[in-house]
């Protein structure tokens, strides 16, 4: 079959990108309160994660992320009613108030249920759950040990922590889905309180071999060996570091709070990022590792990275001119718009589902007749 010469060929994009794009969408998300536009960017991030996810393990877990965002949203309206809901004109329905002691006062426990807070709280958890669906996505796109390989020798043991930690979730997901498969095929239950001990004991002791068989093949292939460096290096790195970390920190409170000297933003910002990356490349020189067939950035790499800063610095740049469309008031009951520039921010965080390559899937061999 002839395929489409603009269509790519299949291949795996690069984790980095991957993390990249899902890191400034959660930004994006995180600059607004809209619901609209927050449901567009969680509409943008599934199409996304529907149409470039392979058939990894880590890769099925995406569903467990929507279901944490939609707990979060709960809990965050349940919050609003159980510690006071009340503030606003127009009120809902009213529940028995709780007597608290005179030293919790401007503490209100259940009363008044007003629509105001209701919508103020399910604002503030759906922009909480779309950065974490966008995590999420970024889990569910890129391979967390191609990511492993792709990270500098400084952070190579935060590395690898990181990525047995992000491997659990998908591990216990994928263990669980055989779990059940297998207890199907026997003819016993799957669901109920009756089942869980039948699948959690299983599924616990599937994790724990797994996670033995992946720290015996990380052993073997020579992660954690580390080369000699001298006492100085070893201090002049990590004060490079700390350092950077600390002018990162400071930076980011100078361009965030709109009252602090000029000198504290960008400046002082720039000038951790410096330190950090010559503190990480100079601890990397103790790293002693070789990478086989490292991944390249191409161009599709380069799409991906530059659609998802672009609607981060969209949406940044609405912020400014645009306040009262990203953060729609709830006291008076407003119904939420969405503008031009926010929804072409969203438009190009979609844009990777068509631009990106498709991961290569595994071919059936048929039969023969």
């Amino acid at each position: 079959m002839n395929r489409p010469l603009l269509t790519p060929l299949p291949r795996t994009v690069h984790p980095g990108a991957w993390w990249l794009w899902a890191l400034a969408l959660a930004v994006a998300a995180s600059r607004t309160t809209n619901p609209l536009l927050l449901a567009m960017l969680l509409g943008a991030a599934g199409l996304v994660v529907a149409r470039r996810r392979g058939e990894a393990p880590w890769a099925l877990a995406f569903r467990m992320y929507l279901w944490l965002g939609a707990f979060i949203v709960v809990m965050r309206v349940l919050f609003r009613v159980v510690f006071g809901g009340g503030e606003g004109e127009h009120v809902l329905f009213t529940l028995p108030a709780v007597p608290l002691p005179e030293w919790s006062a401007g503490i209100r426990l259940l009363g008044p249920v007003a629509a105001e807070e209701l919508l103020g709280g399910l604002y503030d958890g759906l922009r909480l759950a779309a950065m974490v669906v966008c995590v999420g996505a970024a889990n569910a796109l890129a391979n967390p040990k191609r990511m492993l390989k792709a990270l500098p020798g400084a952070l190579h043991e935060v590395g690898t922590s990181v990525v047995v930690t992000l491997t659990v979730a998908p591990q216990l997901a994928e263990s669980v889905v055989r779990v059940r498969r297998a207890r199907r095929l026997r003819g016993r239950r799957t669901r109920g309180l009756r089942a869980l001990r039948g699948i959690a004991v299983p599924v616990l002791e599937d994790a724990m071999n797994r996670s033995l068989a992946l720290a015996a093949a990380m052993a073997s292939h020579g992660f954690g060996r580390t080369g000699h460096l001298p006492v100085r290096t070893r201090v002049l790195t990590g004060a490079l570091v700390i350092g950077g970390l600390l002018g990162v920190c400071t930076g980011l409170y100078g361009a965030m709070g709109s009252g602090s000297p000029a000198f504290l933003g960008t400046p002082v910002l720039l000038a951790g990022l410096l330190l950090a990356v010559a503190g990480l490349l100079l601890g990397g020189r103790r790293v002693v590792r070789s990478t086989y067939r490292p991944d390249r950035w191409r161009a599709a790499e380069l799409l991906v990275t530059a659609c998802g800063l672009a609607a981060a610095a969209l949406m940044y740049a609405a912020a400014g001119s645009q306040a009262a469309v990203l953060h729609p008031t709830t006291s008076p009951l407003m119904w939420p718009e969405v503008t031009p520039l926010p929804a072409v921010a969203v438009l190009l965080a979609a844009l990777p589902a068509w631009g990106a390559p498709a991961p290569p899937r595994p071919t059936v061999q048929e039969a023969p007749a």
